[in-house]
């Protein structure tokens, strides 16, 4: 499989000082999955054109571990249209010629933190082709489980003062801020959430409430009297498990439970890995509000507001808040799925030790359930009742539980052949591609669907509702296979299951 870099991961990747541990990562997998890694020759002019001649010799020896492309592809009529529709300088272009490669076929992958690049990719349907770093990591992760040699801790908590300054992965800290040593120190007996890898640190957050009196002189514009979470110190190495999106619901958690009104963070956009992680909290609504000064100079402000409401048209924008407008389903999902797909709704009966987060769609946020209901009429921003059934050994009546509460984010019908289907369950998937293979081909009349869904809210323990009750209540009747597929619920009924589970109502938006 060949896999084309662009210009950045390339420079980062061969320059003599590596902060970005990120693309040390990225390498040792495209190793380990024997990929090829190719260069295209838009990227060696691009190399050629540095200032520095010493730079520009000692890269053009390390581009010799590369296979560099020796001609370009004819820009096919459909990229031409897309470029002539976005591109306004010559980087452009030249990230578009890239783009064409994967187009024409001739590159199977193209690797990529370009925004731009990926906006291109989507409308040219090739979305699935093109990666950022996280979103590759994921990819080889989920389809070379044998070749991961490490378990990724749950994420824990701990004190400032129990956890390794000197560790490598504060460097980029302590070069950015003056001073970060002895804020850190300052801190010993704070809370902070982190994950390790033998005995090296993987990701870290540090959360900070702040009450309307609080002062924000050295922002501008200057913030308005708010209770707010403010997200004190955030790093996430890539790894290929997704810890991104699991340290966001980590965020999104305690914004509910200490019921603020916004969320925000100060940041730099130096590094790459800010770069990706900026774009990361974009995803999630986080916008650019201004800049706060600083002795390191001007961060960046971005801000998430969390006052309920609810965005149908992307419901990411408003998670977790949910809409009783929206339709509501209940669907039903086997245990052996249960929680590796929903890892915070895990039953009291179940060994946490059993369920090491090392999988990318168990950290996730986003993840996809695949169906083979005849109702297919979800759609995106309904809302999905999620119902664990009865476990082999154990009676139906008391072992089938409702669990979870998720927000469906779109729904894919159209699925070309079984290669198209396993690429778009892949990454989000408790499935191995041998069980998406026998998925798809259990029944050749009746192919299955596609849910993307937001995982949003695991019913608090000891108040999930099991099948006597649900049947007590109405909310099911008993007919056989009534949950076989997609059952349509009322809002009438949806009251019922939020009062017996006691759903923080703050999380309803109507």
């Amino acid at each position: 499989m060949k896999v084309l870099l662009d210009t950045n991961i390339v420079i980062h990747r061969e320059a003599s000082r590596i902060l970005n541990v990120d693309i040390g990562v990225l390498f040792r997998w495209l190793e380990k999955g024997k990929y090829i890694k190719c260069v295209h020759p838009v990227t060696v002019n691009e190399i050629k054109k540095n200032s520095n001649q010493e730079t520009v010799n000692a890269l053009s020896i390390k581009l010799e571990s590369y296979e560099v492309l020796k001609i370009t592809t004819p820009l096919r009529p459909e990229v031409i249209a897309v470029s002539d529709k976005i591109d306004v300088n010559q980087n452009d272009k030249n990230d578009t010629i890239l783009l064409n490669e994967v187009f024409s076929e001739r590159i199977d992958f193209l690797i990529t933190e370009d925004k731009k690049i990926h906006k291109k990719a989507e409308l040219l349907g090739i979305g699935d082709r093109v990666f950022r770093i996280d979103s590759f990591l994921e990819k080889v992760v989920s389809e070379n489980p044998d070749l991961v040699n490490y378990k990724v801790l749950s994420v824990t908590k701990k004190r400032f003062g129990e956890i390794n300054l000197s560790d490598s992965f504060f460097d980029s800290f302590k070069e950015d801020y003056v001073g970060f040593d002895k804020w850190f120190l300052r801190k010993s007996d704070d809370i902070a959430y982190i994950t390790t890898n033998k005995g090296n640190i993987l990701s870290f957050l540090f959360l900070k409430v702040e009450e309307k009196d609080e002062n924000y002189f050295d922002i501008d514009p200057v913030f308005t009297p708010k209770k707010r979470l403010k997200i004190g110190t955030f790093k996430v190495i890539s790894n290929g498990v997704r810890l991104g999106e699991r340290f966001v619901k980590i965020i999104f958690d305690n914004a509910v439970q200490y019921k603020v009104e916004e969320i925000y963070v100060t940041i730099f956009d130096k590094r790459e890995e800010q770069k990706r992680l900026i774009s990361l909290l974009e995803d999630w609504g986080f916008c650019l509000h201004g800049t706060k000064s600083t002795i390191n100079g001007a961060e960046l402000v971005y801000v998430r507001d969390f006052t309920p409401k609810f965005n149908l048209d992307n419901p990411k924008l408003s998670f977790p808040f949910i809409s009783k407008s929206s339709n509501i389903y209940m669907i039903p999902i086997y245990p052996d799925y249960h929680t590796e797909l929903l890892p915070d709704s895990i039953l009291t009966t179940e060994s946490p030790y059993d369920f090491v987060e090392n999988q990318p769609h168990r950290n996730a946020i986003s993840k996809v359930y695949i169906s083979r209901s005849i109702d297919r009429n979800i759609n995106k921003g309904d809302i999905i009742v999620f119902y664990r059934t009865a476990a082999k050994d154990r009676s139906a009546y008391y072992s089938s539980v409702i669990t979870t509460i998720a927000i469906a984010e779109d729904k894919i019908t159209e699925i070309v052949d079984e290669y198209d289907f396993i690429l778009k369950c892949r990454k989000r998937s408790v499935f191995s591609d041998a069980d998406l293979k026998n998925f798809w081909d259990w029944n050749q009349k009746y192919k299955p669907f596609i849910i993307n869904f937001l995982y949003t809210h695991s019913f608090p323990t000891g108040k999930r509702i099991n099948r006597k009750r649900l049947l007590e209540l109405g909310i099911i009747s008993g007919i056989e296979n009534e949950l076989r597929g997609l059952k349509k619920i009322t809002k009438e009924q949806f009251e019922l299951i939020l009062q017996e589970t006691e759903t923080n109502e703050s999380l309803i938006v109507d």
